[in-house]
């Protein structure tokens, strides 16, 4: 059973519960959604079994190395907006490195932080919403989060080309818990900015400035094929927007994009 700890005044995010292991952080608060916990809920683990990414990835990490959390909303949103509180999560996620770390990573789109090192992106960390919907209605949105905050070092091969750690950028240890402290008091805010009146406007513009797949080429794979263009806009749902060869300009609500780096001359 999840260890419930002392409220850290969060705002709404006071209930916050510890477990050692789990198989993963969203299904255990989807759970929940379905029992009808209260907006705030969150579930911090040490260690998980079956963590996964978007697209169906597998994602795993030494125990106490990275901060794995997930917190359950009920937003007041339209349906093509509720992206938009993933998005929040990102922006608080990055303000918490910020804060603690002394760095600001930037936002992939759709969900991924990074940080640009010799000119390639590595991840840092990645988010994955999950939602339960009941007679056609968002019951409840559940937000997940996977951040390598302290790997041991060298990171695997096969991580080491494409990720670091908090730790590893800011040049010095951090603690998961320095990052979740400071996640959930920028959480609070952003998502708070989010629902109030406006408050799309106002998540989509932070999300234009901080994306660092604007201006980019880049690779969208969607479903099961894929297309080459220059990402050039985030809109106000979330949706990436990039300008194809030949002046055509396609909408992307879900994908996957590859950041190309630029040619040698």
């Amino acid at each position: 059973m999840p260890t419930p700890v002392e409220p850290a005044g969060h705002g709404r995010f006071t209930d916050v519960r510890r477990v050692a292991e789990t198989g993963s952080t969203n299904t255990d608060l989807l759970e929940l959604v379905r029992a009808g916990a209260p907006e705030g809920t969150v579930l911090v683990a040490d260690h998980q079994t079956a963590g996964r990414g978007r697209l169906g990835r597998t994602w795993q990490a030494p125990p106490g190395s990275s901060l794995l959390v997930s917190v359950l909303l009920r937003p007041a949103l339209p349906p093509g907006r509720t992206h938009l509180v993933t998005v929040a999560a990102g922006l608080a996620a990055a303000d918490a490195v910020e804060e603690v770390a002394g760095f600001r990573p930037g936002l992939k789109w759709p969900n991924d932080l990074v940080v640009e090192v010799g000119g390639v992106s590595r991840k840092l960390a990645g988010l994955l919403a999950e939602s339960v919907v009941d007679q056609g209605e968002v019951a409840g949105l559940v937000v997940g989060m996977g951040m390598n905050v302290r790997w041991p070092e060298p990171l695997p091969d096969d991580l080491a080309a494409s990720a670091t750690t908090v730790s590893a950028v800011a040049g010095r240890e951090i603690a998961p818990a320095d990052v979740l402290d400071a996640y959930l008091t920028a959480l609070e805010r952003r998502y708070a900015g989010l629902v109030a009146e406006g408050g799309a406007a106002v998540t989509a513009r932070a999300h234009r400035a901080g994306c660092t797949t604007l201006g980019r080429q880049v690779v969208v794979q969607v479903g099961d094929g894929s297309f080459a263009g220059e990402a050039v806009d985030v809109d106000e749902s979330g949706h990436l927007v990039v300008d194809l060869a030949g002046g055509e300009r396609r909408t992307v609500a879900v994908g996957d994009v590859v950041h190309l780096r630029p040619a040698v001359t």
